[in-house]
């Protein structure tokens, strides 16, 4: 009776136990009752054939009620209740106490659970819908198997309190059941209770009992796992256990069984993401259609104490023994919610001895049970992993410490046979899934094809099946064709064994085939007999199938190989398990052996031995062997230049960015839902909330102090200190509720303030606040940010706006993000046309540049992986199989770099003790100094994540230094988060001379204020906090990376540290060719590498790349080394041979002396780019050396200086290395396609890769779609948009790469926006005179009266037409000359004013008036519709109508589209409504109407759809109008973004290259062509052609204001007269200009251009017959015949103006109106061809290369020929006309057109059109005759009227060369004019381009 707890019941329970069962035999109706004692556990008599049993959908809610009768086949006995006893409570749901039992009731509260007992839901018959809570004793339930389960029944009521109910009939009477049948606990007790993320009491997953369906469910078709295999290209990082997505609220069960842990020990306490009841959560989702739910996380109701033995009493089960609910390692070892965040498997309850977290799948034991050997670590050098496949696995007992397994393969398996939904919508659902048998054959194959030095990595091995399912789908799709190779038969269970024996002999035993007969277990105790033989020394994987058993295939991989399984292995642990694993190797002195072992290894005797006898030789002197630091002299002159850090400095890329938040800001501000009242803040507040990181903490501090951003914003007063700019900086620390709740308060107190909310590094800390209380973080409080920055006051305030800025926001990006899509604004990446229009001198230099020079097979690249170093740790590893990598890493990389300080300081024997890297960075660190004037040194970061491990750094490091008596020389600085800098007092004193720093007290407070500083920084935390690095950063050691626990987000901030901006001139140095290194890579080490390099065995997809990649020697060769470590396999990485390392130690020889004469050039730290391995003399061996000349010591920069304009050397750990340099089928980096973030997971693995050519915004929208976060993340209970989630409405996105300046653009960002606060009433406008008045001609004949309010047209037609262009913008265009003007020529030139060098126009602030256009920017409730920003209405749904119309000088017919908007449609005339686009409405002449303008305006616009000035609601006064937007093709979606309730007029496709004179031109051949139309629909309803109005308005883009000139004068004619200006609305302008009489008589009306400086003289005159220009009031009747110059780019407005007037039309230009033109940097008609290529161009070359010779070699330019010969006569027209230049009297003829000949030259222009209106000139004589593609007009006499000077120029152009020549034919110019070969040009373009040819010539 005295049982033990193993497997055996306590005697304090046996009677309980014995009188239960005797009573289920009493009741039992089969005919021979069991014995008493056999019951005491069931037995196993049925088993699941294989894990799809468990994968039926269930209908939970409509089980039969006879379900439950398991133990008995026949029908169920009628049962009477007992009575219930008098004053009992009889109500259903209710105890008989009275209390309430109801779920629904107590979810929320908190229930006192003894040990051991388990909450659990009951079904009562009187609530079908309800489920009743009752506290059962867990050994009375059974395992998620439906075994292990006591008879009888222990059970209390949660509701009274009341215990001890031995019997489930008196329990079910309490109550009140009130069943109709025989209670029986199996029937009744249906399912767990667990607790969501939220703490609430909800219905988990179904009790297996026993004989009922497993309830277990396979993985839907959306469950994806990270990655357990690398891929097939190319070695890659470790597994990442990746949590799947269960479709369900409850988790997903696991296997009861448990493997060892990962780590040799026990940890002391490891935390249990996932916890039900206390036992592993079990896989049981309930499967929905619709719903992608993510995994609940259950807290912990009761803890087991007592789970229970096995179903049998094997041996391999004792009392110490974990067991299901001990919480220890499962035999499924990966940890599936170990990323839930940064470090979130900490936060769960610390229950049990390891922690594995729930959500693997439901392991159906075989009963079958294989012992484990003993010391099979010790045996096989690495624990074997173990991965589930198909089918069934059998139990392990023995020693289950020494293996590991995980569930990962069978989740892959699960997934690869479910279709993904949008293969289903495809109609793919027909396609039948890979079959088990193919799933296996393809991993066999996948397996053999991988090197001896890569891991396999599951996200490879689910493209692969992926793939083949794709390929299937695509060949039973088409007609009937031969199905390619392996997949056209399918695979039988027979032919798997042979398929896969034969695809594993090719692989030289790397893979082994093991096939049992009939299960598993046959096969594992095989498995386990050879690796105790050491029969697979050689093997890394083992695939053991059973496939003849039941039709059904069991399946399992075992990794065997000691390099992947212990990477394997380790990558199964979490973050927080990771770190007990190494303090507890670190606490318990395991790793004394290690470091016994270390010391035997150098000849010379133990190190810390040769340290002190070193230090006792020098007497702690520094050896004479490291030169000293140079004495600098305070007094003299500064040698190094730029290198005090600079803590604010606006670069244009900044600036773009800040501009870019700004317009999402407006854009927020001006969207329908008014969340953001823009109009309604004075003055902008701001809050930066930052990591718990004291350095991240000081640095975001200094840049707000430095940035004067708090001056400007009138936050802080001068004399600004540090306190004061602490105010506005939160470190997110247990102090930071206190300071956010006075954020809050100055919020609600201030509302007219608009407060910024900056979250920068915002994917840190993105955990639930659900999550608080379990436990902490460090300093930080779990969920705190979502506290804070979530809380319902952050999101209801309305004057609080949220930026969150992060290098990596895709955890930020999934499809429950609370960030609108649109409202995410990313850093522009070069190369890309956004990053071209920004002229920025610093590159930035990133981890794709650092890829970048991966690629370059003649050099070292700056990205690179120490090969030595890897080979070391990879025999040790294997040597020290219970020891964590990191330890060894760490241990190994001390060993080295104490080594190579010693061999720089004297000690050269010790140089075959380090590697080639670490020796360069040493050299480079204690030689620096000694170069350097001031005494600068580099920077050398060592990041160790683990705190344990960088503190033993630490201490090492300070040792050797010390022993080394180098102390001043260089520091050494443990950077910890929590914690600020400590640094050294002597160079605490070097910092503040080299920085100029006078206060006593100063200390460096962050890293940038080390700049200068020679120094080893041991970079701890488990992540960086975005601080910045300085500029002397040379070497970025990450060889201690945690390389076996790595996403995409781990990836990018650990090497974002290295990230910096380069000068544009400088990039990265390379280094010379090293043919002996690159052969030294391939070799293998005799002693070390009996498993020789596999570096010829990649993949077959992946690419080859130079073998530079790795360090370009070994060190590790010595005699001592080889035959200690002889008979260790070397690892994947062999270091090279012992010759090659000898050669090497000669080099290092030299390197190691000091060097004489100029020929020494600088250290490497110097050139980080070049051949490191070789310092000093920078050559190979036997290479010749020969000197570079000497230069002097002033004029050459210091080598920091040098240094700092290129990039540091990265080191990586080789896996790292190899996934970032190997590339996916899409040609990106394979780390682009892992798991994005920790914190999310994959939706499928259906999912497409990303794209090389994707932007940031299509990869936010793809991780949009195929992410979502975990239940652990912040984001995780907000609902996703697509099932009616809605964003924050004042939340936006900053991301960009690391060390980019994010924080400078959003502090720019902040300053900006309260400029735009306080300017949202101001704007910067042109002021400026008008030009060449002095050239107008002034005449004592009176034409009209001054106060006439309109011209009167019989004496208009009598003023002379003013040829002089007197706008401003044109001055520097060349004057037109006319016969009055002709005689004044010498005055021009001092009349004109200087140019401004600069290029600067004139402009002024004013304060906008009531009647000003607006842009985006501008919102309010009148204009608020004019807008269309209310996207509910359908009145602004738009729709796009083509309309053509033939023009025969394009020789083909115009297709335009319009975007009309249906509140715009009345405007239109439609074949019907909905149909065919007919016409433009147009009014009468004789229309009078105040309410609408009766002139359509067209707006030609580009590049300013946020900034142009198109609301004229204001402007128009709320008058009707109709406003036509001409924009081109590529722009259009984006200006209907912005503007949809405007209509567009999109141009053709062909005119994107086009200039302005394009838009022009087809604007007003369209609105004649409409004009047409109109006359002739309204002919029909009697209207005449003539009382059509002929008018439209062409109007810039950038006019914002109108002005009208009140007139004061004595008399009619008197000269004396006041005038004052005032502000008018454009209807005043346009009703007055609509009323003029005889208005169809004039061809164009324009008005004057705005300026404060504006006299009398200019306003006089009410009007004037001269040029206008920007607003043209324009008849298209009457200007039929004359047209635009489609071709122009500039002054195309002054040609057409000449046109016209030639053409004997009357201009008209109003002196009393004038419009203001807005300043604009960007965008603009002008530039309606300058995109991004364009304008690159033109910026390459200057204007002198614009041209060229025909048939020459000169660089052709993408550029329009017409605006290279626009620009090249601009600049250089004085080339093509000598004598013009500054000769007024003397002008070029120009013939028919007006180009621009630069500001010195003067034109006359004549048309040669019959009956053309040209001025008289028989006596001048021209300098110059230009001749540009002149028609049949122009004649031979025609020319002859003219006369020229000796040595006059010509200038013919033509648009070929044939017609060239034609033209000189035709016009009979060589009778005069002489021409040679060589005067022959062309524009600069290729010949497709259609470039223009011009010839000159000169007159005879």
């Amino acid at each position: 009776m005295g049982n033990s707890y193993a497997g055996q019941l306590k005697t304090t329970r046996f009677e309980e136990v014995l009188h239960s069962s005797i009573e289920a035999s009493l009741r039992s109706d089969a005919l021979t009752p069991r014995p008493v004692f056999s019951q005491l556990y069931l037995e196993t008599e049925q088993q699941l054939s294989s894990p799809e049993a468990g994968g039926r959908v269930d209908n939970e809610e409509e089980e039969e009620e006879g379900e439950g009768g398991l133990e008995s086949s026949s029908p169920p006995d009628p049962y009477q209740m007992h009575p219930t006893p008098d004053g009992s409570c009889t109500t259903d749901g209710f105890c008989q106490a009275g209390k309430d039992l109801r779920l629904a009731t107590l979810s929320s509260q908190q229930l006192d659970v003894p040990a051991g007992f388990l909450l659990v839901g009951a079904k009562a018959p009187g609530l079908p819908d309800q489920l009743l809570v009752c506290a059962v004793d867990g050994r009375f339930l059974p395992d998620d198997h439906g075994h292990s389960a006591l008879l009888g029944f222990s059970g209390n009521c949660v509701g009274c309190g009341k215990k001890g109910f031995c019997y489930f009939t008196e329990f079910s009477n309490h109550i009140n059941l009130k069943l109709t049948t025989q209670p029986k606990k199996q029937k009744h007790l249906k399912y767990y209770l667990v607790r969501n993320a939220q703490g609430t009491l909800t219905k988990g997953p179904l009790i297996c009992w026993r004989g009922s369906e497993c309830r277990s469910r396979q993985p839907p078709a959306s469950t994806c796992s990270s990655s357990l295999f690398q891929p097939l290209e190319s070695a890659g990082p470790p597994a990442f256990a990746s949590e799947p997505i269960p479709e369900a609220k409850a988790s997903t069960p696991m296997g009861t069984q448990q493997a060892g842990p990962a780590s040799e020990h026990p940890p002391p306490a490891a935390g249990s993401p996932a916890v039900f009841n206390g036992k592993d959560a079990p896989k049981h989702p309930q499967l929905t259609k619709k719903n992608l739910l993510a995994l609940a996380r259950p807290s912990a109701l009761g803890v087991l104490s007592n789970s229970g033995p096995p179903k049998k009493r094997h041996k391999g089960w004792s009392p110490g023994s974990p067991s299901a609910a001990d919480g220890g390692f499962l035999q499924g070892g990966g940890n599936s919610a170990k990323y839930e965040s940064a470090g979130v498997s900490s936060y769960a309850p610390q229950l049990g001895l390891g922690g594995l977290a729930a959500g693997t799948f439901p392991v159906v034991a075989s009963g079958e049970p294989v012992s484990v050997p003993d010391n099979l670590l010790k045996i096989c050098k690495a624990k074997p992993v173990i991965f589930k496949g198909h089918g069934t696995f059998p139990y392990l007992c023995g020693n289950l410490k020494d293996v590991v397994v995980s569930p990962l393969l069978y989740t892959c398996y699960q997934n690869s046979q479910s279709l993904s939904r949008a293969y289903e919508q495809c109609g793919a659902a027909t396609v039948q899934p890979i079959s088990e048998e193919m799933q296996l054959l393809l991993t066999v194959y996948y397996l053999v094809q991988l090197a001896a030095d890569q891991v396999p990595l599951m996200e490879d091995l689910e493209r692969i099946f992926t793939r083949s399912w794709r390929e299937a789908h695509l060949a039973q799709s088409r007609q009937p064709q031969p199905l390619p190779a392996g997949l056209g038969a399918p695979v039988s269970p027979a032919q798997l064994p042979w398929l896969a024996g034969l695809a594993a002999s090719s692989c030289d035993n790397s893979v082994h085939v093991i096939e049992c007969s009939h299960s598993l277990a046959e096969g594992l105790s095989e498995m386990f007999r050879l690796l105790v033989e050491g029969q697979l020394a050689k093997t890394n994987y083992v695939v053991i199938l059973c496939a003849g058993r039941n039709a059904a295939m069991d399946s399992c991989i075992a990794v065997t190989g000691k390099y992947q399984a212990r990477i394997l292995s380790e990558s199964l642990l979490t973050p927080a398990e990771y770190q007990r694993e190494v303090d507890y190797e670190l606490g318990s002195g395991k790793v004394d052996s290690l470091g016994a072992f270390l010391s035997t290894l150098c000849p010379e005797g133990d190190l810390d031995t040769l340290l002190d006898r070193f230090y006792q030789e020098n007497q702690g002197q520094a050896p004479s062997s490291v030169p000293a630091a140079a004495s600098v002299d305070v007094n003299a002159a500064p040698v190094c230049t730029g290198h005090s850090p600079q803590l604010h400095s606006l670069r244009p890329f900044q600036l773009a960015v800040a501009q870019k938040l700004l317009s999402q800001v407006c854009s927020i501000a001006d969207s329908s839902t008014q969340n953001l009242d823009l109009g309604s803040f004075e003055k902008v507040a701001f809050l930066i909330c930052i990591p718990p990181s004291e350095v991240a903490y000081q640095q975001t501090v200094l840049r707000v102090r430095h940035s004067g951003v708090l001056l400007e914003l009138g936050l802080e007063k001068e004399n600004l200190t540090k306190q004061r700019a602490e105010q506005y900086v939160l470190k997110l620390d247990t102090e930071a509720q206190t300071k956010f709740k006075t954020f809050l308060q100055n919020c609600f107190q201030n509302p007219h303030t608009l407060f910024v909310l900056i979250h920068d590094h915002a994917h840190w800390g993105l955990v639930s606040s659900a999550a608080h209380g379990l436990c902490s973080q460090g300093d930080a409080p779990v969920g705190l940010v979502d506290r804070l920055l979530n809380c319902r006051e952050v999101q209801e305030t309305p004057n609080v706006l949220t930026l969150q800025v992060t290098s990596s926001p895709y955890a930020l990006q999934t499809q429950h993000s609370l960030i609108s899509p649109y409202n995410e604004v990313h850093w522009p990446v070069s190369p890309s046309p956004e990053a071209d229009l920004y002229q920025d001198n610093k590159k930035y230099f990133g981890l794709s540049e650092f890829i970048e020079s991966t690629l370059s097979g003649h050099s070292l690249p700056l990205l690179r992986y120490d090969s030595s170093f890897e080979a070391m740790v990879t025999a040790l590893g294997k040597r020290f199989p219970r020891l964590h990598s990191a330890v060894i890493r760490t241990l190994v990389l001390l060993q080295h770099y104490a080594a190579a300080l010693m061999a720089v300081c004297g000690l050269p024997q010790m140089r075959s003790r380090t590697s080639v890297e670490t020796l360069a960075m040493a050299q480079g660190l204690l030689g620096a100094p000694g170069r350097c004037r001031c005494g600068r040194g580099p920077m050398v970061l060592l990041r160790a994540p683990c705190a344990a491990l960088a503190a033993a750094a630490f201490e090492r490091l300070a040792r050797v230094r010390e022993r080394l008596a180098l102390q001043r020389r260089f520091e050494i600085i443990l950077a910890q988060p929590g914690a600020g800098l400590t640094v050294g007092q002597h160079f605490v004193q070097q910092l503040k001379m080299w920085q100029k720093i006078e206060d006593a007290e100063w200390r460096p407070q962050t890293y940038l204020e080390l700049e200068g500083l020679p120094c080893i920084l041991i970079f701890s935390g488990m992540e960086p906090h975005g601080e910045s690095l300085p500029r002397s950063l040379r070497y970025c050691d990450l060889r201690l990376m945690n390389s076996s626990c790595l996403v995409r987000a781990a990836l990018e901030q650990e090497l974002g540290l290295a990230a910096c901006l380069v000068g544009e001139g400088a990039p990265p140095e390379k280094g010379a060719p090293n043919q002996a290194l690159e052969s030294d890579m391939d070799n293998g080490n005799e002693q070390l590498g009996k498993e020789g390099s596999t570096s010829e065995k990649r993949s077959p997809t992946g690419r080859e790349r130079p073998c530079s990649r790795g360090s370009a020697s070994s060190s590790l060769s010595s005699k001592s080394s080889g035959s200690t470590l002889c008979g260790e396999s070397s690892g994947p990485v062999g270091p090279p041979p012992g010759e090659r390392a000898k050669q090497a130690e000669q080099g290092w020889g030299s390197a190691g002396s000091t060097t004489e004469g100029p020929a020494a050039p600088p250290e490497q730290w110097e050139h980080p780019a070049g051949p490191g391995p070789w310092p000093d003399t920078g050559l190979r061996p036997g290479q010749t050396h020969v000197p570079e000349p000497a230069t002097s010591s002033t004029s050459s920069p210091c080598a920091l200086t040098r240094a700092c304009r290129r990039p540091p050397v990265v080191i990586l750990p080789k896996l790292v290395h190899d996934l970032l340099t190997s590339t996916d089928s899409s040609g990106l980096p394979k780390a682009t396609s892992l798991l994005p973030a920790p914190s999310v997971m994959w939706t499928s693995s259906f999912r497409p890769l990303l794209s090389r050519a994707t932007t940031a915004t299509e990869q936010s929208l793809y991780y949009r779609q195929w992410t979502v976060p975990r239940p652990s993340h912040a984001d995780y209970g907000h609902p996703p948009s697509a099932r009616g989630g809605s964003f924050h409405p004042r939340r936006l996105l900053l991301s960009g790469p690391p060390q980019v300046g994010k924080t400078g653009a959003y502090l720019e960002f902040l300053r900006i926006l309260s400029r735009m606060l306080v300017r949202l009433t101001e704007v910067d406008v042109y002021d400026e005179e008008e030009i060449n008045t002095h050239l107008r001609e002034e005449s004592d004949q009176q034409y009209l009266q001054l106060s006439d309010p309109w011209p009167d047209l019989e004496l208009f037609k009598k003023m002379p037409f003013d040829y002089v262009i007197h706008d401003p913008k044109y001055e520097d265009a060349s004057m037109i000359c006319s016969h009055h003007q002709g005689m004044k020529s010498e005055d021009r030139g001092a009349a004109r004013k200087a140019e401004d060098p600069c290029g600067r126009r004139q402009t002024a602030r004013v304060r906008l008036s009531k009647y000003a256009a607006h842009s985006t920017y501008h919102h309010c409730r009148q204009c608020h519709q004019y807008r269309g920003l209310q996207p509910r209405c359908q009145l602004y749904e738009s729709t796009l109508h083509a309309f053509a119309f033939s023009y025969s000088m394009l020789g083909e017919e115009v297709q335009l589209h319009f975007i009309i908007p249906k509140s715009k449609e009345h405007h239109f005339v439609f074949s019907q409504p909905g149909g065919q686009l007919e016409s433009m409405r147009l009014p009468l002449v004789s229309d009078k109407s105040h309410e609408y303008i009766k002139s359509p305006t067209f707006t030609p616009t580009t590049g300013r759809h946020e900034h142009g000035l198109f609301n004229l609601y204001h402007a128009m006064d709320g008058a009707g109008h109709l406003h036509v937007l001409v924009v081109k093709e590529y722009e259009m979606a984006v200006y209907k973004k912005h503007w949809p309730n405007h209509v567009m007029l999109v141009l053709p496709r062909a005119f994107n290259s086009a200039g302005v004179g394009a838009a022009h031109f087809l604007i007003k051949e369209l609105s004649y062509h409409n004009l047409e139309l109109e006359r002739s629909r309204q002919g029909e309803l009697g209207v005449r052609p003539q009382d059509i109005w002929p008018f439209i308005v062409m109007s810039d883009d950038a006019c914002v204001m109108w002005s009208m000139v009140d007139v004061t004068c004595a008399g009619e004619r008197s000269r004396e007269l006041s005038w004052s200006e005032r502000s008018v609305s454009l209807k005043h302008i346009m009703q007055h200009i609509e009323a003029t009489p005889n208005v169809t008589q004039y061809a164009l009306i324009g008005m004057r251009k705005w300026s404060s400086k504006a006299r009398g003289g200019e306003v006089r005159e009410p009007f004037s017959r001269c040029h206008v220009h920007d607003f043209v009031v324009l008849n298209v009747d009457l200007t039929q015949n004359v047209q635009y110059s489609r071709n122009r780019f500039t002054c195309d407005d002054v040609d057409f103006n000449l046109r016209a007037h030639s053409a004997g039309l009357l201009l008209l230009r109003f002196n009393r109106f004038s419009v203001t033109k807005k300043q604009m940097a960007l965008g603009g008609p002008h530039t309606l061809s300058s995109n991004a290529a364009v304008t690159g161009h033109l910026a390459a070359g200057a204007p002198a290369q614009y041209i060229c010779a025909p048939d020459s070699k000169h660089t052709f330019l993408a550029v329009p020929a017409q605006l290279l010969l626009e620009k090249f006569l601009h600049h250089h027209g004085h080339r093509f006309f000598p004598l013009s230049l500054k000769n007024c009297s003397h002008p070029v003829l120009s013939i028919d057109c007006y180009l621009n000949l630069g500001p010195q030259i003067s034109v006359c222009y004549v048309s040669s059109r019959p009956h053309s209106s040209n001025f008289s000139c028989p006596d001048w004589k021209f300098s110059g005759l230009l001749l540009y593609l002149c028609d049949a007009f122009v004649g031979a006499s025609f020319l002859k009227k003219f006369h020229f000077l000796k040595g006059a120029t010509l200038c013919v152009i033509c648009q070929d060369r044939n017609s060239l020549r034609q033209t000189v034919v035709r016009l009979e110019l060589e009778d005069e004019w002489q021409f040679r070969l060589r005067d022959e040009f062309q524009t600069a373009n290729a010949k497709e381009d259609r470039p223009l040819f011009f010839l000159t010539g000169r007159h005879i």
